[in-house]
């Protein structure tokens, strides 16, 4: 769950604190954090409209929001493959920005001279 919030934050927060309306959809593996948030913006009193929460799977909702004409921005956390398939709906709609973080999964350089039982710990703890 700690992740999932981070994740919410690093992309709305700033979208929100610098005048933007926002369209989200969260993964369909961990909604309930958005739901909780979405619920939270809403009690905070944010103008409707402002926040908006889609929910269902990427190859319908996400595919419908890069498609969209009306939405000019769009950031992606998730595969290389669901990356390409974003970066061409978008550019075939309006051209919107995209963001995409793809592939990874926390890679980590361990030295030789570390504690490789310490380094295992905190890389797993970091990963999570």
């Amino acid at each position: 769950m700690a992740f999932a919030v981070l994740m919410w934050s690093w992309k709305v927060g700033p979208a929100l604190a610098t005048g933007n309306t926002v369209v989200m959809k969260p993964s369909e593996l961990t909604p309930l954090t958005a739901l909780m948030a979405a619920e939270m913006i809403h009690e905070a009193g944010f103008p409707p409209g402002v926040f908006n929460l889609v929910v269902g799977y990427g190859n319908t909702v996400g595919q419908a929001i890069t498609e969209h004409r009306g939405i000019d921005k769009v950031a992606f956390t998730g595969s290389t493959l669901v990356g390409r398939k974003i970066l061409e709906a978008s550019a075939k709609s309006n051209l919107k920005n995209v963001t995409l973080e793809l592939g990874g999964k926390s890679p980590n350089i361990i030295f030789n001279d570390a504690d490789l039982e310490l380094a295992v710990g905190w890389t797993a703890h970091g990963v999570l």
